[in-house]
């Protein structure tokens, strides 16, 4: 086959030219993330063969190599793993093939420092691109176990890329870097250099399972004799989680993090644990320091790696830990199990189940841990994965209250500070028998609702929900302690009964002066709404909607009906504020006038006013304009 010159995808050129000008502060890392490369894919030759013994490929001897040639300044990283064909070359080289590439080519522009660009680069997995920052031209020639013949990709990062089928290509993947012309005045960055090469391997990728191996710097002369070169086994191969805790640095642990987290920051936090007795393994568990771009992606990669007794078995465990701790990152090394074990398996499996349990309570124990100790690190873990962690009080009862009891919440009571139930709780006045909340799609928007005039008026705390979720959750769980977490937004809620500001009789003498227009209301709007009624949530606001106690909001019906599930579409309640002047003229004209046209118009734009200050959308948009313009003319 020819060779056949591809233009890259848009994305893929926009990230080539970033690489090229350099958004690193540690041009380093390119061989860190080759060399995790070569360990995948080491890892992934294992587990076909594993599974598939009649692959036709070489397992005797896996490796990644390290060959430097100084007179051509190349550098070259090579392995005999897995390999790719023809056309996963072209799809995972030539292109990103992610729907958060745009997100992240914005963010990165965005970045206000290095540091915070390279967090980006392997948020988004795309660590091969590294290889630009120090070479002018990147060759990649690769086979397919169990194929016959290779491929040679290769590029110099201007917008093209060159692709080849080639006869004569080792099984496994070879990427050769054609260095940058060096810079005399930078020595400490001269990759054609073996101590440097050496440096670079100790401090990323000590750890990596497979040995990766460098000719001596005199291998050309020895080739000259009988005696082929003996190669240099740069690291230690040495699996952190079996070493004693004192002999590992933290420096060591967030290496390996970043290695299978694929990510480029610290993780805010390590966790470590091995059980004993009828059924032993051993955890390496980390907490990232940001959520990952798919973290809510129905694709999004989730769970940790599996081995078993030291040997890797897969990756993206998802029996290990529940769906809402998939942001955690680690390795989980069990003695007990089959080597050949399978994904649908480990869904049956008891010991597996005693595992997930025992991690599950770990990982929460941790997160306590840091709500009491440093705050500070527990507000960034928040920050990034609440919106996730609240899942789990939807779906794992056995662990709802230790998830309440890390939650916090934005609330009424301080404009930037969270709260936690326990501290709401603590707050609340006597009297007061319920946790309020409101939820909506923002901290403005809920504040300004009308739904809270009468809890700001009283000075009543409430809870201010914005991520989807918690349309969710707050239901499921019902109550805290004893105390009912109650919408402001549903049902009635009687805020008299716990401050006397009105007698019962002023409420009875209310409710049968309004009562001819509130029935009559009704009427006009029965297609809409099931009750019209005099509210004692309003204090400035003429009027808002509600829903039932028990009914969906309309932002979780349109949450069933986006994942597929068909909601029958609740009708909902007008409330009225008897003590605004709008309401009072209502009712005067209700009574003064046989002729209610236009009585009939206001009350249908009373409806609509109500429906957009909760976010929500007039059933008829273009009719409620046209209504608003016609009364806003007629008043100039």
């Amino acid at each position: 086959m020819p060779t056949e010159t591809f233009e890259f995808q848009v994305e893929a050129r926009q990230l080539l030219q970033l690489m090229i000008h350099s958004v690193y502060s540690n041009k380093d890392v390119f061989l860190r993330e080759l060399v995790s490369n070569a360990s995948d894919a080491l890892d992934k030759l294992r587990l076909e063969k594993l599974r598939h013994d009649s692959l036709d490929a070489d397992v005797s001897d896996p490796h990644i190599e390290i060959d430097i040639d100084k007179d051509a300044r190349t550098l070259t990283v090579r392995d005999n793993g897995i390999g790719m064909s023809y056309d996963e070359v072209g799809q995972l080289i030539g292109t990103i093939a992610n729907s958060g590439t745009a997100k992240f080519l914005q963010e990165l522009r965005e970045a206000k420092d290095a540091a915070g660009a390279e967090g980006l680069i392997g948020q988004f997995g795309v660590g091969f691109y590294s290889g630009f920052m120090v070479a002018d031209e990147v060759t990649l020639v690769t086979r397919r176990a169990g194929e016959s013949r290779g491929t040679r990709w290769s590029s110099r990062g201007e917008g093209t890329y060159m692709l080849e089928t080639v006869d004569d290509a080792p099984q496994g993947t070879s990427v050769t870097l054609h260095l940058k012309p060096a810079d005399p005045e930078n020595q400490l960055h001269d990759y054609t250099s073996p101590w440097k090469i050496r440096e670079i391997i100790k401090r990323y990728s000590d750890f990596i399972t497979w040995p990766i191996r460098m000719l001596p710097e005199d291998s050309a002369a020895a080739g000259e004799s009988d005696r082929a070169p003996e190669p240099e086994t740069l690291n230690s191969m040495k699996a952190l989680w079996a070493r004693p805790r004192d002999q590992v640095s933290e420096d060591e642990y967030h290496e390996l993090y970043k290695h299978i987290g694929h990510d480029w920051r610290d993780p805010l936090e390590t966790i470590r644990l091995q059980a004993e007795g009828t059924f032993e393994y051993q955890a390496l568990l980390f907490l990232p320091a940001h959520a990952p771009h798919d973290l809510f992606a129905r694709d999004g990669k989730r769970g940790v790696q599996l081995y078993v007794r030291r040997v890797f078995i897969m990756d993206d465990c998802e029996a290990l830990l529940p769906p809402y701790l998939r942001f955690v990152k680690g390795v989980v090394d069990a003695a007990d199990l089959s080597l050949n074990v399978s994904r649908e398996i480990l869904q049956q499996d008891r010991h597996i189940e005693m595992m997930r349990r025992r991690l599950t309570k770990k990982v929460l124990s941790t997160v306590k841990d840091m709500m009491t100790k440093d705050r500070d690190r527990y507000d960034t873990f928040w920050r990034e994965f609440g919106p996730v962690l609240k899942e789990g009080l939807i779906t794992d009862s056995e662990n709802r209250d230790a998830i309440l009891a890390v939650a916090s919440f934005a609330s009424t009571h301080h404009d930037t500070e969270p709260t936690t139930l326990e501290q709401y709780a603590e707050r609340m006045k006597d009297g007061q028998e319920a946790i309020y909340y409101l939820t909506g799609e923002s901290r403005q928007g809920i504040e300004n609702s009308p739904h809270m005039e009468a809890f700001r008026a009283r000075g009543i705390e409430v809870l201010l929900l914005t991520d989807p979720v918690d349309e969710v959750w707050a239901d499921a769980v019902g109550e805290y302690e004893g105390k009912k977490l109650r919408s402001v937004a549903k049902g009635r809620i009687d805020l008299d009964t716990e401050q006397e500001d009105t007698s019962d009789g002023d409420r009875e003498k209310q409710t049968e002066e309004y009562a001819g227009l509130l029935g009559w209301m009704k009427e006009q709007l029965e297609e809409d709404i099931k009750e019209v009624r005099l509210s004692s949530r309003l204090t400035v606001s003429p009027a808002c909607i509600v829903s039932d106690a028990h009914d969906l909001t309309p932002a979780l019906e349109n949450m069933y009906r986006a994942m597929g599930q068909e909601v029958p579409r609740a009708k909902r309640i007008l409330e009225l504020n008897p003590d605004h002047q709008l309401v009072k003229g209502l009712n005067q004209a209700y009574k003064d006038s046989e002729d209610r046209t236009e009585l009939a118009e206001t009350t249908e734009l009373l409806h609509g006013l109500a429906v957009l200050a909760e976010g929500g959308q007039p059933k008829e948009p273009a009719r409620f304009v046209k209504l608003m313009t016609d009364r806003l003319e007629r008043a100039l």
